[in-house]
């Protein structure tokens, strides 16, 4: 892959069911650590075409009710398997669905409250996220 000219522009869903219970996978690309799952916006995407097609993609859950919460920086940080730039665009929305299936980026899910979500291995853009969630 040639070097990355340009910060990359990706979206992540923090996920809520029916019960409340965030949707979390364990991911290698971040050390095997709990993430939202989410990518990349691709041209001429909306920021909320791209959610609903990655989380669709990850996951097979379909989504709804999406309000962004905030957006972060990633600057070359050594929690991502690849030196990378990103900047962060990450919703909370809700899903209805049940059946999960992951594909390749993600190696285990869970469903859990926020409260456990913080005491997870959760990667620091994940907890960011969660910890802004928890003060709406």
């Amino acid at each position: 892959m040639p070097e990355q000219q340009f910060p990359e522009p990706t979206v992540g869903a923090l996920i809520l069911n029916k019960e409340g219970k965030m949707f979390l996978m364990k991911s290698h690309k971040w050390k095997d650590k709990y993430v939202i799952p989410g990518g990349h916006v691709e041209l001429g995407e909306t920021m909320e075409q791209a959610l609903k097609r990655e989380i669709k993609e990850e996951t097979s859950l379909d989504i709804y009710d999406i309000k962004l919460l905030l957006f972060q920086e990633f600057i070359y940080d050594s929690v991502f398997w690849k030196k990378r730039h990103f900047i962060f665009f990450d919703f909370a929305c809700k899903t209805d669905s049940l059946d999960v299936k992951l594909n390749e980026e993600g190696q285990a899910h869970v469903w859990a409250t926020p409260e456990e979500a913080l005491k997870m291995d959760v990667e620091p853009y994940t907890l960011a996220t969660i910890e802004k969630y928890l003060e709406k």
